[in-house]
């Protein structure tokens, strides 16, 4: 399972993230395999993500990334924290690119980070991994894709229809005014949460069904509505 999340507002971190990562501790816990990516989106959360590195190498690595990613903007005269969070995000209710952060992580659930992946590198291992990859959101889930995961959960609070030409796309939404303007783009509301009727646990539980649901032949809405999108990130120095 490959999680991602994109056009983020206040309820992706408070809601739809938390279930996500419920769902991908129950995974881990029967042996499978989470990975989710976006390095620009860890900025400001690098630390605790280290902390639940299994080893003192993947920790280092850890922090590794996310300093290389504000390092290349800062070589040509930017910084992530300046085009982080995205208009749409502050239009959202999210204020600072550590406060995205801290809620992304969330979808990565609990349990321990295994390694971190280069871009489109295979997953071969079981656990929680992270995959060194660019925020865009086509790029990212195409990265988790080529490395080989079967179904990306991916989040989102102000919309998104993105699917991909390889994996089926769940959607997941907290907003309940956003699931109700685009009802059939999404697969799983999480917006109970928000009103106070129902746990993270709970969710988690039921997007697990669901999630095994679409892996044996279920269609998820982005692949009923015929989304395939697919976009590769150029790696190397351009000639």
């Amino acid at each position: 399972m490959a999680a991602e999340c994109g056009g983020s507002d206040a309820t992706s971190g408070m809601a739809s993230n938390p279930v996500v990562g419920v769902c991908a501790d129950i995974l881990i816990d029967f042996g499978g395999t989470v990975c989710f990516s976006e390095t620009t989106e860890m900025m400001g959360a690098e630390h605790i993500l280290a902390r639940r590195a299994c080893n003192e190498e993947v920790a280092r690595r850890i922090i590794e990334i996310v300093a290389n990613v504000e390092k290349a903007a800062n070589a040509v005269g930017a910084t992530v924290a300046g085009g982080n969070p995205t208009p749409g995000n502050m239009a959202g209710g999210l204020s600072t690119i550590e406060e995205k952060s801290l809620g992304c992580i969330l979808k990565g659930g609990t349990r321990p980070v295994q390694g971190v992946l280069d871009f489109a590198q295979p997953i071969t291992g079981k656990g929680l991994w992270l995959m060194d990859t660019p925020g865009h959101d086509a790029v990212s889930v195409s990265a988790k894709a080529a490395g080989g995961s079967h179904l990306n959960i991916f989040t989102t609070g102000r919309g998104s229809p993105l699917g991909n030409a390889i994996q089926p796309v769940m959607k997941v939404c907290a907003n309940a005014a956003t699931v109700a303007k685009m009802s059939d783009n999404f697969d799983f509301s999480a917006a109970p949460i928000i009103s106070g009727l129902a746990t993270k646990e709970a969710m988690g539980q039921d997007l697990y069904r669901l999630m095994i649901a679409v892996c044996s032949g279920q269609l998820a809405a982005a692949e009923a509505i015929g989304h395939y999108e697919f976009a590769i990130h150029h790696i190397g120095i351009l000639d």
